[in-house]
């Protein structure tokens, strides 16, 4: 759903629940036939699909503000020279996705690589265009740790988008020699 110049989405999850409960509360009131059901009934499954439309509208638009200073701040860098360090530092990678995870969760999770190696990209919220396996993106965002307190270094991601761009990998070069 377009929502200004946002993209709002539902995730598969949320219509299954909105779903599920529409079914349980015409069920009982077929069964009971009781209208005062339904005068709570009706308001609550639209609201049960609304607080997620607006966390997911929030938080596209929140992200959609911040690519402007992102793309002024970062620096484009090789996925080989991330590391622990760079925690903090905003960044520009560009690459191939080679796995694509959560989707309809609409918290993403890609696996980029570029010649020099891959990296874990996490996005809190969906992207405005959908990505797939073999796409070539550009990707913008923090360093951070892939686990809360541990592991190693990823990308939080705050935008993802495809570009049109030939890039070869590092498992793609090792295969041709």
């Amino acid at each position: 759903m377009k929502i200004k110049n946002v993209n709002a989405r539902i995730s598969v999850v949320t219509m299954a629940v909105v779903a599920f409960f529409a079914i349980i509360l015409a069920i009982t009131f077929i069964l009971t036939g009781d209208l005062y059901l339904l005068a709570w009934g009706i308001p609550t499954i639209v609201i049960l699909a609304l607080i997620p439309l607006a966390l997911n509208y929030m938080s596209q638009k929140e992200y959609a503000d911040m690519v402007p200073m992102y793309e002024a701040e970062a620096r484009t860098v090789r996925i080989k020279l991330i590391n622990k360090n760079m925690i903090g530092q905003p960044v520009r990678v560009e690459g191939v996705v080679e796995q694509v995870h959560l989707q309809f969760l609409n918290r993403p999770q890609y696996r980029v690589a570029d010649r020099s190696g891959e990296i874990s990209v996490k996005m809190f919220t969906t992207p405005a265009e959908k990505i797939k396996v073999g796409d070539v993106v550009e990707v913008l965002g923090q360093v951070i740790r892939r686990y809360i307190v541990s592991g190693d270094a990823a990308i939080n991601c705050i935008s993802i988008r495809k570009i049109s761009k030939v890039i070869e990998t590092k498992k793609k070069a090792q295969g041709e020699n």
